[in-house]
């Protein structure tokens, strides 16, 4: 059972970026949909038992929720195998929604930001290689000034709401 569900304008296959990626196989417009993220919904402490032995297989959707497989069998069939870029094409659209950010030529490697998507505390090297690429990503950098007006309108709910309320002075940032 396949619980990602996939436009058919794409397939997954080696990335340059990292490991597997998902790539247009066919020319993808504006605003389309193009992956719907699967899974259970679970708290920050399953999510850290689970990692323990299926790594890294979630996104974040809430401020202590999570989506994703609860077992090594769910595993591939609920990953999207999106990597990050600094200069994605995909964004979030409600909390596990991807569209095109723009127009997306055939053989394009699909890619989100991660900052658009996760309040975490964890680090990665960059290997986006774009020309915006910020060398170091952290599970914090939806926090970044520049970040929240680029991406505006492409944050999961979640962030959104919180990049809205530190916008208002409600919150810090």
């Amino acid at each position: 059972m396949t619980m990602t569900w996939f436009s058919p304008k794409v397939e997954k296959r080696s990335s340059g970026i990292e490991g597997r990626g998902l790539f247009a196989i066919a020319p993808i417009t504006k605003g389309e949909l193009v992956v719907v993220k699967g899974g259970h919904v679970f708290d920050r402490a399953r999510r850290d038992e689970l990692a323990k032995s299926l790594g890294p297989a979630e996104i974040q959707i809430g401020d202590n929720l999570f989506i994703g497989p609860v077992s090594a069998d769910e595993r591939e069939s609920s990953m999207m195998h999106l990597n990050h870029s600094c200069a994605p094409n995909l964004g979030i659209r409600g909390q596990i929604a991807f569209h095109a950010m723009r127009h997306i030529k055939d053989g394009e490697e699909l890619s989100f930001d991660y900052a658009t998507g996760d309040d975490d505390d964890w680090e990665m090297e960059c290997a986006c290689g774009t020309d915006r690429c910020r060398g170091l990503i952290t599970g914090r950098d939806w926090r970044r000034a520049e970040l929240q007006v680029r991406y505006a309108g492409w944050f999961s709910d979640y962030l959104a709401r919180r990049v809205s309320n530190i916008q208002a002075g409600q919150e810090q940032n």
